[in-house]
């Protein structure tokens, strides 16, 4: 009766960690697209802003004193005159190339953002509702951990995030730390999301920051430390909270 146990238990583990990762990977491509589509609008948004600044005078006046969507927008409905020389003829052939590029870009980044936001709706709901975690953070918080057991502590997923501690002794100070440039950049870029947020917008962590500015840590020394509290919190959520059904 036992040994039929423990193979009913191995067995719904083992359907648990082979549908987590077929989510896992489901959101692993789709972040990989949505950061392609987000990089070809950023550069398409740049060759246009220095098309601008180097663009010959009847067309930069066009767009002075815009910011950068308006000058997409403006971009977008440019029309080519006949009597303008090549020069000015090409300018305007390239921003009317690239404007639409962009917006093209920005719209299937946000499309894809939906389809993220439902696998996660789906299987961890509960992460959408830690303060400063969206579907983009959530996602590729799953993507690292992957399943139950898979990281063994909280301490290694920390390093995994790079955000674990590690001391800059100099021989008299023995209380500082240096930056962490190891483990997962994604997650770590996650992390520290998820902390700049919090900082901006969470009364308590803007309390906790003004506590340790005043007993003399440094900006980066304080967003270090929190982290690593964010890594902790995290893994502690996917580890022991129920997935949705």
């Amino acid at each position: 009766m036992r040994s039929a146990l423990r193979v009913k238990r191995w067995l719904d583990r083992g359907w648990e960690h082979r549908a987590a990762a077929a989510k896992g990977q489901a959101l692993s491509v789709l972040l990989a697209a949505r950061r392609s589509a987000i990089n070809a609008s950023t550069e398409a948004q740049l060759q246009v802003f220095g098309l601008v600044i180097a663009a010959p005078e009847p067309i930069r006046v066009r767009f002075r004193g815009q910011k950068l969507a308006a000058m997409l927008n403006t971009a977008a409905n440019l029309r080519v005159h006949a009597s303008w020389d090549t020069e000015t003829t090409s300018t305007v052939v390239a921003l009317r190339t690239l404007a639409p590029r962009a917006h093209a870009m920005l719209k299937e980044a946000r499309e894809l953002r939906k389809t993220i936001l439902a696998i996660i709706r789906s299987w961890r709901p509960d992460l959408l509702e830690q303060f400063g975690v969206g579907p983009i953070v959530a996602a590729t918080v799953l993507c690292a951990w992957s399943h139950p057991g898979r990281i063994h502590s909280e301490a290694a997923f920390a390093m995994l995030a790079g955000v674990a501690p590690i001391p800059a002794n100099s021989g008299q100070v023995t209380t500082r730390y240096r930056l962490n440039r190891y483990g997962d950049r994604q997650l770590n870029n996650a992390v520290h999301t998820v902390v700049q947020s919090r900082i901006q917008y969470q009364p308590a962590t803007r309390d906790y920051v003004a506590r340790r500015t005043a007993e003399g840590k440094t900006g980066p020394e304080i967003k270090r430390c929190l982290a690593r509290y964010v890594a902790r919190d995290l893994y502690r959520i996917l580890e022991n909270a129920a997935p949705a059904a």
